[in-house]
Formats: C-alpha cells, structure tokens, sequence
C-alpha cells in the first residue's frame, strides 16, 4: 500500500505539441493535473521532467501553473535513471515509492518505472495519468509494466490510499480534487 511518508512524484514528459497528440490528452492532462493538486495537498515531493525542451517544447501550461515552486529537469535519455540531476533528486527526496506519470507511455515513462523497479524502488503507474500517440502502445507500456513487477493504479485509487482516513485533515481536499 502507498503511503505519504515514503511516496514521492514523478512527472514525465508531458510537454509542446506532442502532449496534445497523445491519445485522449485532454483527459490525461487534466488527470495529471489533479494528481499534482494531490501530491501537494499531501505534501509529495514531486519530481518534473521535460525531454529536450529546446526541440519539443515546454510542459502543457496547465501543469506549467501547478508546478511554480519546482524547476523541470530537463533530461536527453529516455531513461531518466540515465540523468544524473535526476538521480540526484531521487536520493536526495530519500523516498522510496514512486508515482508516475506522463508520456510517452511506452518509452519515456516505461524506461524510467523499469529502471527505477530495478534499482530497488516500489514503483506505482498512474494508469489514467499516462498516454502514447497509439493507444496500444499505452496498453502495451501498462502489459509489460505490471509484468516487470510495477504495481499498476489509478488517480483516484492512490490518492485515496494515501490520504488513508475520511478523517484526515487532507480528505476534503482530495475529494474536491476527484469529484
């Protein structure tokens, strides 16, 4: 199970022409958006990523807005594990759980939860938070992921986990997010 002490965020890719290409983006950037609103209700570290900007573009304004007290690593791997700047910033959240979400779905954000899987991390796909230009290839991405051991969840499904308690001083909030 998720929890906000050892859960952090990691935003990939989701930048220029290409996120409004993705399949359903509309609702991808609208769901990783209030994934984001979430992650700061709880307090997440949170963990933005851009892939060559100077040639693809900056982040969706939409999410641009949500992340003014954070700076995008921007990054030429697909790996993101390959980025030193973004290592650093896994080690240095010292959290061990990770959300993901983004695009492209079966390059970026698959090689970066696989990596991740693999040095050790519990690793969470958002699945309505990620996309690719071809909706098989999400399908394919989200196949080979859960076989690879990543644990697979929704938006609401993990913000839920970590909020843990109708009771807590973050469930309105979240509420508000998902409703």
């Amino acid at each position: 199970m998720l929890n906000k002490e050892n859960t952090g965020l990691i935003i990939v890719d989701v930048q220029g022409k290409l996120a409004r290409l993705v399949s359903n983006s509309d609702v991808v950037i609208s769901n990783c958006a209030k994934l984001i609103q979430g992650a700061q209700v709880l307090g997440l570290p949170i963990i933005w990523l851009e892939q060559n900007p100077e040639k693809l573009g900056q982040t969706v304004n939409e999410l641009q807005a949500l992340l003014i007290d954070h700076s995008p690593i921007a990054k030429f791997t697909f790996d993101a594990y390959r980025d030193p700047n973004f290592v650093e910033a896994i080690k240095t959240s010292g959290k061990t759980s990770w959300l993901i979400c983004g695009i492209e779905a079966h390059i970026c954000v698959y090689q970066t939860a696989v990596h991740l899987k693999n040095m050790g991390f519990e690793v969470n796909l958002v699945s309505d938070c990620v996309s690719s230009r071809d909706q098989s290839n999400k399908d394919l991405a989200i196949h080979k992921l859960a076989g690879s051991g990543v644990d697979i969840t929704g938006l609401e499904m993990c913000l839920y986990e970590l909020v843990e308690d109708c009771r807590a001083p973050e469930f309105k909030e979240i509420l508000n997010l998902i409703k």
